[in-house]
């Protein structure tokens, strides 16, 4: 991962001094942007098991550990999304933002002993920055790039929500998020209109069980998110 992040860095760097010292002859562009979110959770179905405050498993009368059954849902979360966005250049552009969205999605849990499921419904706040780079003709643009999120609020921590299963619960929110944008987007005049895709490289969420195997391959769950964001935009200037 780290060695993805260099790459993205080095190359962020080198592909934004050259767009950029076009752009200063060939174009520039402020706006604001806003529309919504619809994503959805991911990491698949595992069994673990459930621990106490002190990180020990919960024990049947048997002796017996508590597992519960954690499923993804397929259900989609709507949030907001809105900010500002720059682009540098014209042809090939470089199109850094700041936005203020909101995310979120579903799992459901099937405790231990029981065939009904529980729905765990997940909203948080993010600042995002996309830094796309991008390519126009005419009214369309088609644009990809890394995306870094920092979360600034929760309805309900992600914490905990999952601190029942983890036996490290410090480690289990990363503070940043990195993942990708790529899409396209029609220029009208001063109005835009842009539909992406976003996902995550690294971690939302994840949590470890003791250093138990879970479906036989890893100790840990990890949780990513995908979106799809539709936007509309008004160049200021």
């Amino acid at each position: 991962m780290n060695v993805i992040k260099r790459t993205i860095y080095t190359s962020l760097l080198f592909l934004t001094t050259i767009i950029s010292a076009q752009a200063q002859t060939k174009g520039f562009a402020i706006g604001l942007k806003g529309g919504v979110n619809l994503s959805r959770l991911t990491m698949g179905n595992v069994f673990t098991t459930r621990y106490d405050d002190n990180g020990n498993a919960y024990l049947k009368y048997d002796g017996s550990e508590v597992k519960d059954n954690i499923k993804q849902s397929f259900d989609t979360k709507t949030g907001w999304v809105g900010g500002v966005y720059m682009r540098f250049g014209r042809t090939i552009f470089v199109q850094p933002e700041v936005l203020v969205s909101t995310k979120g999605g579903t799992f459901q849990i099937i405790p231990d002993g029981s065939t009904t499921a529980q729905n765990v419904r997940i909203k948080y706040s993010n600042i995002d920055v996309p830094i796309l780079i991008g390519l126009k003709g005419g009214p369309i643009r088609i644009l990809a790039g890394p995306l870094f999120s920092f979360r600034v609020g929760d309805n309900q921590k992600l914490s905990d929500a999952f601190k029942q299963y983890s036996s490290n619960r410090d480690n289990s929110l990363s503070n940043a998020v990195v993942g990708y944008q790529f899409g396209a987007g029609l220029d009208l005049g001063s109005f835009s209109l842009d539909v992406r895709k976003e996902g995550t490289f690294t971690d939302l969420a994840t949590f470890k069980l003791n250093g138990k195997p879970i479906e036989g391959n890893s100790a840990t769950v990890r949780q990513k998110i995908t979106s799809w964001q539709v936007t509309l935009g008004l160049k200021l200037f």
